[in-house]
């Protein structure tokens, strides 16, 4: 767990996720605004997890999708509309890119917005890059 203050603090610990606190949150964003609770869950169960909290209240997230060894996914960058403009989403994109456990390793991304945030961070554009989202 790291901190920047007595009030904000983030941690790894996927047991200290609040579900429901981060179903709101998503239900919220543009890419995850229907996403149900097994999903969520799944999700957090197949990935590193990092929780942002004021005190003990969820107020962001983030989460990688990695096979520890050439990729990193970062997905579901999330922090709660009443805690923006203070720092937080850079604390925690911060904290998630420099985890020693992807240090050599592809990291992407995919998002329709905050490419400014992100490229300070070292991430850019691919023209090489393809997706497909199966349903």
């Amino acid at each position: 767990m790291t901190s920047n203050s007595e009030r904000f603090s983030i941690s790894n610990e996927k047991s200290n996720v609040d579900v429901m606190r981060l179903k709101t949150l998503l239900a919220g964003s543009y890419w995850a605004h229907d996403r149900d609770t097994d999903t969520i869950e799944r999700s957090i169960e197949h990935s590193e997890c990092f929780s942002l909290f004021d005190r003990e209240n969820l107020v962001g997230f983030a989460r990688v999708v990695t096979d520890y060894s050439t990729f990193a996914y970062v997905a579901d960058v999330i922090i709660d509309p009443d805690y923006r403009g203070q720092g937080l989403g850079k604390w925690l994109v911060e904290t998630v890119v420099n985890d020693t456990r992807w240090k050599g390793q592809l990291v992407m991304l995919a998002t329709d917005d905050a490419h400014t945030l992100y490229e300070k961070y070292g991430f850019s554009t691919s023209q090489k890059l393809m997706g497909i989202n199966c349903r």
